[in-house]
């Protein structure tokens, strides 16, 4: 084997100056962005078309990446949005009836720049032990790369501290969404009898969150991120959801949080996930502070302090809501059991509540699905009344 052969052509430099090399795939050309860990088994489409993921390359610490290929069904937006991917070992050709496509060809067609033959573990307890790090990762398949540039443009990057990356995200204008879950044999099936009208704010929303509406009957509205408490409540809805999404929720949340309070005041139902719980909390009076290294996989075991009960959970989030900071009117609901920071929120005297993890992405695999049929009771009761 020529020296050729074994030249890398892929690398990832930390900001430290710390350098992994491997084997491109996917687009060529070079990234920046938060360096981060998931330890999720499936569901690796999904994750890196989590609108949640802006700004953030995902280091998969399950080595099969890519066995099961890629499929339409499984987008949760339109394109890609994690800024790359690294793997321990270069993606199979894949072994699923559903795959439409190979997730090498799927990656670079979307220009997503990715790399392989990494140790994943290494860089995983590099991530635990020192946070999340700001990287450059680069692709050229000659191998040809300018170390020093790289770790300049990594120590250069500003980091996810307050970048507001919804509006990069969000939808240009508002649409309507009847897709409800997937079920078998089926597939995907619209909603044809709602009976309840949610206006849905767009922060980054997972398609499957919208699916999960449907399946619960709604009727769902899609506003983006900054639309005005007046163009909500102009819909009437019976209730509003606030998605999930990337940056940091102090950032997103200086033109969110005004229209939260102001629809709050309306005495209507309200529901939150992920970047939108973090919002709901915002405009409660809370603050949010950045963590260490996050919460990124599909094993996070979270209690409900209402029923005592610990649910699988499917999480996605480097700032989390500080507890110690919740108003007397707010009751902490949901803690997570890896390291006790919170997980959910609701108020004393109204319908609304949020949670940090995502009951949608059905790691469970339905151990959350009860909370979007939480949010059509609390609108059911509100129209008895």
């Amino acid at each position: 084997m020529c020296a050729q052969t074994l030249r890398p052509t892929a690398c990832l430099v930390l900001a430290d100056g710390t350098i992994f090399y491997g084997r491109g795939f996917g687009a060529t050309g070079e990234t920046v962005a938060e360096l981060c860990f998931n330890t999720a088994m499936t569901g690796y489409q999904e994750i890196m078309t989590d609108p949640s993921y802006a700004g953030q390359v995902v280091t998969f610490t399950f080595p099969h990446i890519g066995n099961v290929g890629v499929n339409p069904d499984d987008d949760e937006t339109a394109d890609p949005v994690a800024a790359g991917m690294v793997v321990k070992w270069d993606p199979t050709v894949p072994s699923n009836w559903r795959a439409s496509e190979p997730l090498v060809d799927w990656l670079s067609r979307r220009g997503r720049i990715c790399m392989g033959g990494v140790d994943t573990r290494r860089l995983t307890r590099a991530i635990r032990q020192q946070g999340a790090p700001h990287v450059a990762l680069a692709h050229d398949p000659d191998g040809n790369f300018d170390i020093e540039a790289l770790i300049a443009k990594a120590r250069a990057w500003k980091g996810l501290v307050g970048l507001d990356l919804a509006r990069d995200v969000t939808c240009a204008q508002s649409y309507r969404w009847d897709e409800m879950r997937w079920a078998w044999p089926e597939g995907y099936t619209r909603q044809t009898a709602p009976v309840h009208k949610v206006v849905a704010i767009d922060y980054g929303a997972k398609r499957n969150i919208l699916r999960c509406l449907a399946s619960a009957g709604c009727d769902v509205t899609v506003l983006p991120a900054t639309a005005t408490a007046e163009q909500v409540l102009a819909l009437n809805p019976d209730g509003v959801f606030l998605s999930n999404g990337p940056g940091d929720p102090a950032a997103t949340g200086e033109y969110a949080v005004p229209m939260i309070q102001d629809v709050l005041k309306a005495d209507i139902p309200v529901f939150g996930i992920c970047l939108g719980h973090q919002m709901l909390a915002l405009a409660l009076g809370a603050q949010t502070i950045k963590m260490n290294h996050g919460h990124h996989g599909a094993n996070h075991p979270v209690k409900d302090h209402d029923t005592g009960k610990v649910e699988i959970t499917s999480m996605n989030h480097g700032f989390a809501v500080d507890s110690q900071t919740l108003p007397d009117a707010v009751i902490e609901t949901h803690t997570s059991l890896f390291d006790g920071s919170n997980c959910g929120i609701r108020l004393k005297d109204k319908p609304v509540f949020s949670v940090q993890h995502h009951p949608e992405a059905s790691p469970g695999p339905q151990d959350s699905f009860y909370l979007f049929e939480r949010f059509a009771r609390h609108m059911a009761d509100r129209k008895a009344v």
